[in-house]
């Protein structure tokens, strides 16, 4: 522990307990938007099933954020918050005005990608999936071009959650998306109660009623921030006077993120590209299961979601201390806003990491073992998500690890080590199409990206923990790394998740008999058990905290 971290200073105990109730606010919007996730990813399955026609709506409804994020979407996420920060700081009317021109000049870049994408529709498909022809092919271009109006309402929910979040408000972005669940499980609840032929065949009128009524969601979900941008007072007015104004740093940083981002989608595309292919090999040779593009999507939004609940919520909580932090030159500080959110991430991602691993059939069959979902592909993605789990921990520890180098200011730096996680994932991913049976290729890719996460996790905390020492005081030894005291919070924590998640396994089998549900509640009992036993003895002091502070809410209850 540094000398910063030591420092027992009331503002930074204080700080905190506000980043914890802001986080926990965020963290219930995301829980409800997974949980209403799931089941809306419940009914879709339960709907197209997980072959062909699964793939093709998976491909064209992926396709808009793709191109979203790879396009403008990772800049506005990593750029808006610092510059917005840094703005209310330095000019004289709060960076009103600061605001309102790059909500314009983001606002016209998302209308006319929107525009390019809807015309370039087919192309787009032929680059995801180029194995499409027929009627497969006009199926899922069809979907895409329904689709592909999301890129507009994507980024207008981003850039105006971001406004929010830059102001201390950070409820709505995290509750908004449980609405455009709300209407996508509607639509395809309809789907599934009148249009569904025998065989799961789309005609023109039923792609047309899924991809509208699926864009239709995220429009809602834009919408629904509109109550809190005006308990915000915020009103946005679209300036033109850009010359001059200070948006060349934003515009230049945001330059470094889309190469960032090209980079992550260029592995992307081979992963999703081998993926189809694998799936089409697999119905031709008639394999039990769907083993191709699907079931690693559905997998893969499993495995985020302990990020997407406690990471997110924290580092998004985190992230104006933290642009404060870097603006006041006060690396200490920064360092010990990194060295806390990794501890109090890894508290539960890493447990939710041995859940994943141990529980990965009955999770699974509990989320998706519906309609036209059998035991085989219950199987084939279970594989998959064991494969992906060991890397959620790398996964968030980047994610963290990134966001102190953008509070710098610094998005290049994270871009050149993005490229080694990129360059391994696709290296290894067409490794795994090229050497494993048509089975296990897909289930390979998984567990190559876990591969490339660790790698890059590694490199980044190394560069960071260079970065960062710099702001030791005067006189005082840098802590080696492998001395530092977030790296030893994960490594008491995975010491304690390796017993939980064999005791869970253990429990899950013995109650897979009543049924998936029971499987995985008796499994999470006996996993979250088994913790709060160790973490006396190992020292698993955040886990102690949340024990403590469950036993206070008890006692007054």
């Amino acid at each position: 522990m540094t000398a910063a971290e030591a420092a027992p200073t009331t503002v930074a105990e204080d700080k905190p307990r506000s980043v914890l109730r802001n986080g926990a606010v965020m963290a219930a919007g995301s829980i409800v938007s997974r949980a209403t996730g799931f089941l809306r990813s419940a009914v879709v399955v339960a709907a197209l099933g997980t072959g062909l026609r699964a793939d093709g709506y998976n491909v064209a409804n992926t396709v808009p954020n793709i191109l979203y994020i790879l396009l403008i979407g990772g800049a506005l996420n990593a750029v808006f918050v610092p510059e917005l920060v840094r703005a209310a700081k330095n000019h004289a009317d709060g960076g009103a005005a600061y605001t309102d021109r790059l909500l314009t000049v983001c606002a016209l870049g998302l209308l006319a990608l929107t525009g390019v994408a809807v015309l370039a529709a087919p192309w787009i498909v032929s680059v995801y999936a180029p194995g499409y022809d027929g009627a497969q092919a006009e199926m899922t271009v069809a979907l895409a071009r329904y689709c592909l109006p999301q890129i507009l309402f994507y980024g207008l929910f981003t850039v105006l959650g971001q406004v929010l979040n830059a102001r201390g408000r950070f409820g709505a972005m995290m509750w908004a998306p449980v609405l455009n669940n709300v209407v996508i499980i509607a639509v395809f609840g309809i789907y599934l109660g009148i249009a569904v032929t025998s065989d799961g065949t789309l005609t023109p009128a039923q792609a047309q009623w899924l991809g509208w009524g699926t864009t239709a969601g995220i429009v809602v979900q834009t919408l629904a921030l509109a109550p809190a941008l005006r308990a915000a007072a915020f009103r946005w007015r679209p300036r033109f006077d850009w010359r001059g104004s200070g948006l060349t740093r934003p515009l230049r940083a945001a330059g470094w993120l889309v190469a960032l981002v090209l980079t992550n989608q260029i592995a992307y595309w081979v992963v999703t590209r081998l993926s189809t292919t694998i799936g089409q090999r697999a119905e031709d040779l008639g394999s039990a299961g769907g083993a191709g593009y699907t079931a690693y999507s559905y997998a893969y939004q499993l495995w985020v979601v302990p990020h997407g609940i406690v990471t997110v919520s924290l580092v998004t909580a985190l992230m104006p201390r933290m642009s404060r932090a870097a603006a006041d030159d006060d690396l200490p500080g920064l360092r010990r806003d990194v060295s806390y959110a990794l501890r109090t991430s890894a508290a539960a991602v890493v447990p939710a990491v041995a859940l994943l691993f141990a529980l990965a059939p009955w999770v699974m069959g509990a989320v998706y073992g519906y309609g036209r979902t059998d035991d085989a592909d219950i199987a084939v993605m279970a594989g998959m998500t064991m494969a992906f789990a060991p890397g959620l921990v790398a996964y968030s520890g980047q994610y963290v690890l990134s966001r102190a180098f953008y509070a710098m200011g610094d998005t290049r730096t994270p871009f050149l080590l993005n490229l080694m996680i990129a360059a391994l994932n696709a290296g290894l991913s067409v490794a795994a199409y090229l050497l494993l049976p048509v089975r296990w290729a897909v289930t390979g890719m998984a567990g190559a990206y876990t591969v490339a996460l660790f790698a890059g996790f590694v490199a980044t905390g190394h560069v960071l923990h260079r970065r960062l020492g710099r702001g030791e005081a005067a006189g005082t030894a840098r802590t080696p790394l492998l001395r530092s005291r977030a790296l030893w919070a994960q490594l008491r924590l995975i010491a304690a998740a390796v017993p939980a998640g064999l005791s869970a396994y253990l429990a899950a089998r013995a109650c897979a008999g009543s049924g998936d549900f029971a499987a995985v509640g008796a499994g999470t009992l006996v996993l979250l058990l088994v913790v709060a036993l160790l973490a006396r003895p190992l020292g698993l002091r955040e886990i102690d905290a949340a024990i403590a502070a469950c036993r206070g809410r008890l006692r007054r209850a």
